[in-house]
């Protein structure tokens, strides 16, 4: 078969338009085709809390270092109660000394009969992941460590972490402790968490604390006289210092903490903003170190890439067949209902036209006749209106026990209580109907 110099022109031609559009237009990925390499993840919108994947969302893990997500919080908490300052000092006791001292766990290196201050060793916490840092702050904060998981398991249940359970401060397993197992816990126990958990925990910290994404976006910083460096590989890094952590670089990362220990293998909860969107994403048991973060980029993508936030129903949006509520003893007869606040979500493209609202009112503000009775105030919550997605792979949203978005249900207007005189005629007129009624009906019956 022979070709024409035009023929192959037209090849050329269409095989640059191709090269073009797959340059010009990203890779869309859907969420059957994630296939991730990880036991368990989740991405969640880190505003709303809506989940927008999930796979194996529930099951509880080891989650190593991302344990230290909720040391992180009891800091923070801490000075902004007061408690403790960035600036308060404290000394390595024996027990931190010696995990810092062990190479097993690759400390930063801590002197003992040295004042250090709270902003360094949380930086060291925070940035290099260091376990013995990390133990002279739950220390230094709740007396022990063991009282500081205490505090743990309580914050844990306040925030409503559906799945958990600390037993030491630094997500090492409690069997490579020693004698400095913490009181009260079992020498053979390691912290559980789910996916859900985490990415749970990560939304309280970043959205309590965003002052945190200041730390953990730091790519490297100095230590006692020493370089030390974040194990998130996502972050711009040097590269001079490490290029070949260039190929993992992702536009927004920020934080938030990796993780690692046999068990538990290689853990990652990420979160990145682009255009004022932010997701928090979390990987749990990925095999190898670069795949936590292969895996975490292909969340990600999965979610700027697919969802877009849009409004969906705007403010004072009303049911056309359930605009106006019936209302009795009052001046009018009605008044509009309609929901106070825009709901607007992150939706995949073309599924708007899969939500849907319904109305729940409040039973206590009808009466017998299901109407609203005067007085009735501008703006008052009349009852809820449940938004309905009839889509597939809703997975809900992150907070406990909140499966479904609901607004407010509120009148549009005021309606004032009608005067004793209109009241009277108005009852002696239902009177006169009723009867009308019954005699038409009695008629009607005699034939």
């Amino acid at each position: 078969m022979s070709y024409s110099g035009k023929t192959y022109v037209s090849l050329f031609l269409a095989v640059v338009v191709m090269i073009a559009v797959a340059v010009t237009q990203p890779w869309t990925v859907q969420a059957s085709d994630l296939d991730l390499d990880a036991e368990s993840a989740i991405l969640v919108d880190a505003k709303t809390g809506k989940i927008l994947y999930a796979k194996k969302p529930d099951m509880a893990l080891p989650p190593a270092s991302m344990t230290k997500m909720m040391t992180e919080y009891l800091v923070h908490e801490a000075i902004e109660d007061g408690d403790i300052s960035w600036d308060t000092t404290t000394q390595i006791s024996d027990y931190a000394y010696s995990i810092s001292a062990n190479t097993t766990f690759s400390g930063v290196g801590l002197k003992q009969s040295k004042d250090y201050t709270v902003k360094e060793l949380y930086e060291a916490m925070a940035i290099n992941s260091d376990n013995a840092t990390t133990i002279a702050l739950a220390e230094l904060v709740a007396g022990s460590e063991g009282e500081f998981v205490k505090m743990m398991n309580k914050k844990a249940k306040e925030m409503g972490l559906p799945d958990y359970k600390f037993v030491n401060s630094t997500g090492l397993h409690n069997s490579s402790l020693g004698d400095n197992v913490p009181e009260g816990t079992d020498p053979n126990a390691n912290n559980q968490l789910s996916a859900r958990s985490a990415a749970l925990l990560a939304y309280h910290l970043i959205n309590d604390y965003p002052k945190a994404l200041d730390v953990s976006k730091v790519p490297s910083t100095n230590f006692d006289g020493q370089t030390i460096r974040n194990y998130n590989w996502m972050l711009p890094h040097d590269p001079k210092e490490a290029s070949s952590l260039k190929q993992f670089h992702y536009k927004g990362v920020d934080g938030l903490k990796t993780g690692h220990t046999d068990m538990a293998q290689y853990c990652f909860t990420g979160t990145a903003k682009r255009d004022g969107n932010r997701f928090i994403s979390v990987i749990m048991r990925a095999e190898s170190e670069p795949a936590r973060f292969q895996q975490t980029a292909k969340l990600l993508n999965y979610g700027f890439q697919q969802f877009q936030k849009q409004e969906i129903f705007p403010e004072g949006y009303q049911l056309d067949d359930k605009s106006n509520m019936p209302v009795a003893k009052g001046k009018k007869d009605t008044v509009q209902i309609a929901v106070n606040d825009s709901f607007r979500s992150y939706i995949k493209q073309g599924q708007k036209e899969n939500y849907a609202m319904t109305y729940h009112l409040n039973k206590d503000k009808l009466n017998k006749e299901e109407k609203l009775t005067a007085p009735v105030k501008k703006g008052e919550k009349i009852g809820t209106a449940e938004i309905v997605y009839k889509g597939d792979d809703d997975y809900g949203y992150i907070f406990p026990d909140v499966n479904k978005q609901t607004m407010d249900l509120t009148a549009q207007s005021k309606v004032e209580k009608a005067n004793w005189f209109m009241l009277a005629i108005g009852s002696v007129g239902h009177f006169f109907s009723n009867l009308f009624t019954t005699v038409t009906d009695t008629v009607k019956g005699w034939f």
